[in-house]
Parts: C-alpha cells; sequence; structure tokens
C-alpha cells in the first residue's frame, strides 16, 4: 500500500515524535544517545533545517524542528535510516527499530510553538526520569538554562518569545505545574 505523501511547506514548523518498534527502547546507552545526536547534526549539515528543542528518552524520541528547502519526510527518512543501520548493527539486530512512521504535528501559532516546547522539556519529570528537567543530559534544555553553546540547537525564537530576563523566564514557564487548559497533549500515545 503506498502511503499518503505528508502536507509540507518550506518554513514550517513541527513537532516530531518516534517510538521503538512494539515500544522498546531506541537507546540502549549514552553511546547510542550521542550517535542519534550526532546523526541529527550531520543531516542538519547535509539538509539545513533548525532546531529549536529536542529530548532523547528511552524509547521515544521528540524533535522541535524548523524546516527550510527540504522537506521533513526526507530529514526525518534520512536520520532514522541511519540511526536504525547503526543500530541494528551494534546490537546484532534484525526489522524495524522505529514503530511506523514518525508523527508530526505542524505548529501554527506562537502558543502552540510554547506550549510543545515546555512539553518537551518537561518529559523527563512526566517520566519520573528527574525531578529537574536542567539534570537530564538528553535534552536540549540544559542548553537553555545554563546558556551552553549548542552547534545542534537555535534557542533565539523560543526565548524571544518571552520578556527580558527571558531565560529565567522560559525556565518559570518550563517548571512551572501545568494547567489543565494550557497542557499540551503528546501525539505519543503511552
Amino acid at each position: 500500500m503506498v502511503r499518503t505523501p505528508r502536507n509540507w511547506s518550506p518554513g514550517s514548523t513541527y513537532h516530531v515524535t518516534a517510538r521503538g518498534n512494539r515500544k522498546q527502547d531506541l537507546f540502549h546507552d549514552d553511546e547510542d544517545r550521542k550517535k542519534y545526536l550526532t546523526y541529527l547534526q550531520e543531516t542538519k549539515d547535509k539538509y539545513p533545517f533548525t532546531i529549536h528543542a529536542y529530548c532523547l528518552m528511552s524509547n521515544h524520541i521528540h524533535l522541535l524542528i524548523e524546516t527550510h528547502d527540504v522537506p521533513l519526510e526526507k530529514i526525518i527518512r534520512t536520520l532514522h535510516t541511519r540511526y536504525a543501520v547503526y543500530f541494528n548493527k551494534k546490537y546484532d539486530y534484525v526489522g524495524h527499530v522505529f514503530q511506523g512512521r514518525y508523527g508530526s504535528n505542524k505548529i501554527d501559532t506562537p502558543s502552540y510553538f510554547i506550549k510543545v516546547s515546555r512539553y518537551i522539556h518537561h518529559n523527563p519529570i512526566e517520566a519520573k526520569l528527574t525531578p529537574h528537567p536542567e539534570k537530564y543530559p538528553w535534552s536540549s534544555y540544559p542548553f537553555y538554562i545554563h546558556s551552553i553553546k549548542n552547534p545542534l540547537l537555535s534557542k533565539e525564537r523560543t526565548l524571544n518569545y518571552f520578556q527580558t530576563p527571558q531565560i529565567s523566564r522560559y525556565k518559570e514557564y518550563v517548571e512551572k505545574e501545568a494547567q489543565s487548559e494550557e497542557s499540551y497533549k503528546s501525539p505519543i500515545k503511552k
């Protein structure tokens, strides 16, 4: 069966999610996570795009990505194919690494963009992996809060939605308790 092409236009921003096949782990160790981020950077170098936020959980990933001239589908296919080849070779596995097609929700308003950014950075707390999101090393959040440069990440758009001092206002926003009318529901099903 032929897959329906996804709608895409240059300059669009998406919340991309992908889960391990059969909800299994995508990352068994820190080397796997580093390899995924390396492939993400190499894909970005080949097909320029902007990453506003990311979080690598054990069995799924979140990316807040803004495309430029290359369709999102080509970017994610390149990234995930490379990672799947690495993963299967390293662990002597065969078959699919990712469960089905990646998910992508188009971001169409500033408030939606900020809610998704918060959701991505709050994910390790929701999963009870850490009580403080800045302590989770596989998220872009520490780079925001500690003003650390990361060639993979662009923080300007996110921080420009907040008044001065931008970093502390963003930190306050991410770390506050979620309110039901403000919370964002992930496309990743538990």
